[in-house]
């Protein structure tokens, strides 16, 4: 998280843009069945592991890594950051009435916070452009998505450079928690990498099956990609 955390500071410093990707088990999952999702990741500057999954199944394929970078952590480390230096941001995300929600909680918490605008994220992919625009003559330094994959790493792929922002995150749901609206999971359930159990228990219907089965997907090529770089043992030569 440190190391993020700077690498976002010296883009910002330095006048280059860092777009930075966030994958769990579920985005894992899709990325093999979304040729677009898994370009606009892959072409992310920095990846970070945002489930715990993800950092375990690193353990187990023996390529470790050094810990979970939760997306809405570093949301929440950026704007405090943020607010300290002086650096602008803008929201692009959510349901109109839910990102007014957030803005009231953020400024609450970030009074000194500099907001160089926001934009619900409901709009047409003919709009992209426009936004992009839009976004780039607010001049903010920061631009963090709070909308659903593919959405949001298609929207940076394409049009990330276009905004000038120097950070562009990927938050996901982040804005419905900060305003409020999702609870998330107590740190214990995070520990033990539940976190999705006790989304999918807020909203069992919407993602309860969608959870098991990308879960389960997970598991499946864990376990190939484990057998696949097991070395084999030579056979025996019994033979006199």
């Amino acid at each position: 998280m440190d190391q993020t955390v700077e690498r976002c500071l010296e883009a910002v410093r330095d006048g280059r843009q860092l777009e930075i990707g966030v994958v769990n088990a579920a985005k894992l999952v899709n990325m093999r069945r979304d040729e677009r999702l898994a370009q606009a990741v892959s072409g992310c500057d920095l990846v970070l592991a945002d489930g715990q999954a993800v950092v375990w199944a690193g353990r187990v394929l023996r390529a470790p890594l050094p810990e979970r970078v939760a997306g809405i952590d570093l949301f929440l480390r950026l704007l405090g950051e943020a607010e300290t230096a002086g650096i602008s941001v803008y929201f692009l995300g959510a349901k109109q009435e839910v990102l007014q929600d957030m803005l009231r909680r953020v400024a609450d918490r970030f009074p000194g916070l500099k907001v160089a605008g926001s934009r619900n994220g409901y709009f047409a992919d003919s709009e992209q452009e426009a936004i992009a625009e839009d976004i780039a003559r607010s001049g903010a330094q920061m631009l963090f998505l709070g909308m659903t994959s593919p959405k949001k790493e298609i929207f940076t792929a394409a049009y990330g450079a276009a905004t000038g922002a120097r950070v562009v995150h990927g938050v996901g749901g982040s804005f419905d928690i900060l305003a409020g609206i999702t609870k998330r999971a107590p740190a214990t359930w995070q520990r033990l990498g539940v976190e999705w159990l006790y989304r999918a228990l807020q909203e069992p219907r919407r993602l309860g099956k969608r959870y098991i089965t990308t879960n389960t997907a997970f598991l499946l090529m864990t376990a190939r990609e484990f057998i696949r770089s097991t070395p084999q043992a030579a056979p025996v030569n019994r033979s006199r």
